[in-house]
């Protein structure tokens, strides 16, 4: 019975569970450019590690060992991989650290001053990424587990009290060594928990696409890491600006991801285009008016003549005045992806009029267009950019079958001024591109795009753009990094 009652529970999460419009999948192919540009910034803060000073006494000997500085860092064998449950490893091996510190010794009345040059090898650090979803739909590194050691150390002793030091550098050096030992993890925890994570808050979440709508990219659940790849399931949904609160239901088919072979793929389901296409409608943009001289000359003159016995009934007042042709989507265009392509399916009113001045309008015909466009996507940099072109146009009259017979005329004429006054400007806007949530300095390159049932998918590569220095630094937090912060995990978390 509670099995029963497990498993029921389980179906009922499932039906209510929120489905994607885009998912995000990163492979284990992107990962050895993300380490190559990682590796370089870690290199960088693991070069500000600061050591605390050295103090004590070993008999007659007073020894003091500061101003320790990280003056050189070479990590030969890294590796960098996805690991179920841990998200992101990162562990090198055999890496080594070159030093330079003060020394003072003082034996009885000799004193003894100077700089050391030393070198810390067999340098090792395991260190794994948690990837979760904060409060607000961002994806955060919400823990960073850490283990360092350092095997060895080795320091060139010089100046009047060579020989002293010889006999004193094994207990100096293993000093030194616990104390980098107690160093390495807190640069790590910081640079995954505050570093990584002002890298992470320039992937856009919810903000606006233009003056009219916005877009919705908060995750859904938990990135889930596989041995080869991260996939995450964004919500993909636009909303009108004037509505923030609207959600449009996803209806559509879920998106899938079973490719691996590039660096990056991202899906995109038929509902992340009509929730587009519906919240520009609920905010009023899909309608076109044109008037006097912006009406094409040559239709201008069709429809006149093809209206000429309503306009031959109007007063003289009436008859010169300017015509007016106005085109409203009267339902939500709607999307439909197939294997074979991408079609958009609008239904829209047109009304021509004749706009005496300071008078009523007069209305002279109302029918209904249908039109079918093709969609092309295409991913630049890291906009999702779209293709419009008119393929399939019929007008009927909403009054009689006989009038749309009479409407025969005018649909060449009408397409074309479509296809030469309104498809570009659509095109103007279409593409300029919604931004896909990547972090700032990264792009796609390469990009194919590839239809399914229900959705499409795009394969790309990923290409830095910025270094990622220059992103953090633009982004980091005001605050100046202290190790001894309750945000710093304990000392034990490096391994001894």
């Amino acid at each position: 019975m509670a099995l029963f009652e497990a498993l029921f529970l389980t179906l009922l999460a499932g039906a209510h569970a929120e489905l994607p419009g885009c998912k995000i999948r990163i492979t284990s192919k992107a990962l050895e450019l993300v380490k190559q540009e990682g590796l370089r910034f870690l290199e960088q803060e693991l070069e500000t590690i600061t050591i605390p000073d050295l103090r004590g006494r070993e008999g007659s000997f007073y020894y003091n060992i500061s101003e320790v500085k990280v003056s050189e860092l070479q990590l030969t064998s890294s590796e960098l991989h996805f690991q179920p449950e841990q998200e992101l490893m990162l562990q090198i091996t055999d890496a080594s650290l070159g030093l330079r510190f003060r020394r003072q010794l003082l034996y009885w009345f000799f004193y003894d001053a100077g700089y050391i040059n030393a070198s810390a090898e067999g340098v090792s650090i395991r260190t794994a990424l948690l990837l979760s979803r904060d409060p607000t739909g961002r994806i955060k590194v919400s823990n960073v587990s850490c283990q360092a050691s350092v095997s060895r150390m080795h320091a060139a002793f010089g100046g009047t009290f060579k020989q002293v030091y010889e006999i004193l550098s094994t207990f100096i050096t293993s000093g030194m060594r616990f104390l980098l030992n107690q160093q390495i993890c807190p640069v790590l925890y910081h640079t995954g928990t505050v570093l990584l994570n002002s890298l992470l808050d320039t992937v856009p979440v919810r903000s606006s696409v233009d003056e009219l709508v916005g877009i919705d990219y908060s995750l859904l659940k938990d990135p889930a890491a596989s041995a080869s790849s991260l996939d995450m399931d964004f919500r993909g949904a636009f909303f009108p600006l004037a509505e923030g609160n609207w959600s449009m239901p996803n209806r559509a088919v879920e998106p899938q991801l079973q490719e691996e072979e590039r660096m990056v793929y991202v899906a995109f389901s038929e509902f992340f285009f009509d929730s587009a296409m519906e919240s520009y409608f609920r905010a009023g943009a899909l309608r076109l008016s044109l008037v006097g001289d912006k009406v094409p000359q040559e239709l201008d003159m069709l429809l006149r003549a093809s209206y000429f016995g309503n306009i031959f009934l109007l007063s003289p007042a009436v008859i010169d005045s300017p015509l007016k042709l106005e085109l409203q989507v009267v339902a939500p265009p709607r999307c439909t992806i197939k294997p074979s392509g991408t079609t958009i399916s609008v239904t829209a009113s047109v009304t021509i009029t004749l706009v005496p001045p300071n008078l009523p309008e007069v209305q002279l015909s109302s029918m209904t267009m249908d039109a079918r466009l093709s969609a092309k996507m295409a991913l630049r940099g890291k906009a999702l950019r779209t293709q419009l072109d008119l393929r399939r146009f019929r007008i009927y009259s909403n009054q009689s079958a006989l009038e749309s017979l009479a409407l025969i005329p005018l649909q060449a004429p009408l397409k074309t001024m479509l296809q030469i006054g309104v498809m570009p400007m659509l095109n103007e806007r279409t593409w300029r591109g919604v931004q896909i949530p990547l972090p700032e300095g990264m792009d796609f390159v390469r990009e194919v795009v590839t239809n399914h049932a229900g959705f499409l998918t795009v394969g790309a590569d990923l290409h830095f753009a910025k270094g990622l220095r220059e992103v953090i630094e633009k982004n980091r937090p005001t605050e100046t990094r202290d190790p001894t912060a309750s945000s710093a995990p304990p000392p034990s978390t490096a391994a001894v």
